[in-house]
């Protein structure tokens, strides 16, 4: 592999820690580690959290990320947060269409919306998606090219360096690493992801879009995913919650 190669590890706090004191202990030990990386790391706190860790300076390969958006700029829109309000935070990234939130009730058609307002206000779109079971037949592969087609309907080529997707397959989240994808299955995913976005944009510009892999992620199976699976990254969920834990990922994402 190109040694030039920087991979995403992505770190999502989900609805943790449960106070302000924790989460600044937990984003001091990640923002310590995170100094001199090749790697790209982007931190996604609670939105209640966002405000303290972003007063201080980062590191060049520390960024921070939210876990949501809405797709209007401002209004009558009772507890949701714009992506205007998340950049004066200086937020860089932003995950949409994740499978806890598609699982309370978002559709395809919301999502695109976010995405596309995303990328009016210049943050860049983590997007996921995801099967949630495998079957023998390969019909979750036409359910992954559905969601992408959804995702993408009105992503134009001039926006694409702003976007990057993650493959989160339902079924391999919260389990042990024993559980989780394989590297070839992996690879395989990665492919049609790649295929579906060149057949939209052309080779190039559609190979140049990062695919990421999420789904019980530890340090004891993170290089068999980068390495075997082809992804350029990582989403990351319970890890990114231990600055030690998620250090060694980066550290074995770094070595590559």
């Amino acid at each position: 592999m190109d040694k030039s190669k920087s991979y995403y590890i992505i770190g999502n706090w989900k609805m943790n820690p449960d106070n302000r004191k924790e989460a600044l202990k937990i984003f001091e030990g990640i923002k310590k580690s995170s100094q001199r990386r090749r790697s790209k790391v982007v931190v996604c706190p609670p939105f209640v959290y966002l405000s303290d860790i972003s007063s201080g300076r980062l590191p060049k390969s520390l960024s921070l990320g939210a876990q949501d958006c809405f797709w209007k700029e401002s209004g009558s829109f009772t507890g949701e947060i714009s992506p205007t309000q998340l950049a004066d935070l200086r937020v860089e990234y932003v995950i949409v269409g994740h499978s806890e939130r598609r699982a309370m009730g978002e559709e395809d058609e919301v999502i695109s919306k976010k995405i596309n307002a995303l990328l009016s206000a210049d943050l860049k779109p983590i997007i996921c998606i995801g099967e949630s079971r495998r079957d023998k037949d390969g019909e979750y592969l036409q359910f992954l090219e559905s969601q992408l087609s959804f995702a993408f309907d009105e992503v134009t080529p001039v926006h694409l360096d702003k976007v990057i997707v993650a493959y989160e397959p339902v079924w391999a989240i919260g389990k042990t690493e024993e559980e989780a994808i394989t590297g070839h299955s992996l690879h395989e995913t990665v492919i049609l992801i790649k295929r579906f976005l060149a057949r939209k944009y052309g080779k190039e510009r559609g190979f140049s879009v990062p695919v990421l892999y999420g789904g019980s992620v530890s340090p004891r199976n993170a290089e068999e995913i980068l390495k075997e699976g082809n992804a350029e990254g990582l989403l990351i969920g319970r890890e990114s919650l231990d600055p030690k834990s998620f250090s060694e990922i980066i550290d074995l994402a770094d070595s590559i």
